[in-house]
């Protein structure tokens, strides 16, 4: 028998696995322990990973059993509570924010989440940190479900713009990068959130979902979450998706991003800036779905956001089930081959259609984006 706080949280949560809601990231029955989904398994395995220690939550950001910026934030805050339930000094503190700050260095949400929590508990008396930061952890997960709606909403009214001027009656075809989802934050996801409104708008949709290597989000998360809510899809290889503008097939593109820049510079995964290229190249409209907390006021040129290199093994190995349905790793390249892995790129602003926020659409540009948030003169 539901009680009234799971009546509540089911009706907080947009995505459905197996029949059940989820969000992203929850606490576990016993309130203070976390729970999360651990990506890595997925799209073959879905299993939850209970984390109770600040260095848990520290290895599942590195570790990528959770990704996306908007998560990775909240596991981060999470984090904290979970260093403060075990020991809530000032020292305990300052070197949980300093160990979680490490986990991941290109999402800006990272930063703006511990900062968060860091002006929350830093004038607290240590006996009243450890309920102040469970309570902030939940308060940023509940406005990071509730940020990615209005997304998904202000994305809506494009897609119903552009669906209304096709002329024939066929799906409107949305080409995306990586995984932006679900998965990637709390509730909804950013570049997604639009699509699962429009579905729910009953738009006739179809997404063109880019493999995304060398860690295949693309094809592992973002078609599996399609796959849960029954939105049709095609898996792509990432050098496709320049065809198939070239031919008619894609309608838009959205994708996410870890960080904005002050004027609009647009940082995403590896491979975003060539499907911006493409989409130049080809007249169709290219945007970007993002929360506030994505946009770094501290930065103007793109090219000055450090750049994750992660571990070659990523580019020179695939783990997936064999034929007999196991689970195993195998080697693309020829023994000694290096790879290099850079995980993100950079994308100029001038290329860019629009951002879509949670506050509404606009231009990728500093006027554009300070006319949605006036605040940031003082950031």
């Amino acid at each position: 028998m539901c009680t009234l706080f799971h009546l509540l949280f089911l009706r907080a949560c947009r995505m459905i696995v197996n029949g059940r809601h989820y969000r992203s990231i929850w606490l576990h029955d016993d309130g203070w322990r976390v729970e999360i989904i651990d990506q890595t398994r997925l799209p073959h395995t879905f299993t939850t990973h209970t984390l109770s220690t600040v260095e848990e939550a520290f290895h599942a950001i590195q570790a990528m059993q959770v990704r996306g910026a908007p998560l990775i934030g909240a596991t981060a805050a999470y984090g904290i509570c979970l260093a403060m339930r075990q020991d809530p000094s000032d020292a305990s503190l300052q070197q949980a924010l300093q160990q979680l700050l490490s986990s991941r260095p290109t999402a800006v949400n990272l930063h703006w989440s511990l900062q968060r929590m860091q002006t929350h508990l830093e004038p607290l008396p240590p006996d009243d940190r450890l309920a102040a930061s469970y309570a902030l952890a939940a308060k940023i997960c509940d406005e990071d479900a509730a940020t990615n709606e209005a997304i998904g909403q202000h994305g809506l009214k494009l897609i119903e713009t552009i669906a209304n001027e096709i002329p024939e009656r066929r799906p409107l075809n949305i080409l995306t990068h990586c995984n932006a989802g679900w998965l990637a934050t709390v509730d909804w996801g950013t570049a997604l959130a639009p699509i699962y409104k429009a579905r729910e708008a009953g738009i006739d949709v179809h997404v063109w979902v880019d493999e995304t290597r060398p860690r295949n989000q693309g094809a592992a998360l973002t078609a599996w979450e399609l796959g849960q809510q029954d939105i049709p899809h095609h898996v792509i290889c990432d050098n496709a998706g320049g065809h198939l503008m070239q031919n008619g097939t894609v309608d838009l593109c959205i994708v996410g991003t870890d960080r904005v820049t002050a004027r609009g510079d647009v940082c995403n995964k590896i491979g975003t800036y060539l499907k911006a290229l493409a989409a130049a190249d080809n007249d169709i409209p290219f945007y970007v779905a993002l929360p506030g907390s994505t946009i770094d006021w501290r930065i103007e040129n793109g090219f000055e956001i450090p750049i994750e290199y992660r571990p070659g093994k990523e580019v020179t190995h695939l783990t997936g089930l064999d034929d007999a349905g196991q689970r195993t790793r195998i080697r693309l390249t020829p023994e000694g081959s290096t790879a290099i892995n850079p995980a993100f790129d950079i994308t100029p602003a001038k290329l860019v259609t629009a951002l879509i926020t949670e506050r509404g659409v606009c231009q990728a540009s500093p006027a554009g984006l300070r006319a949605l948030y006036p605040e940031s003169a003082s950031a």
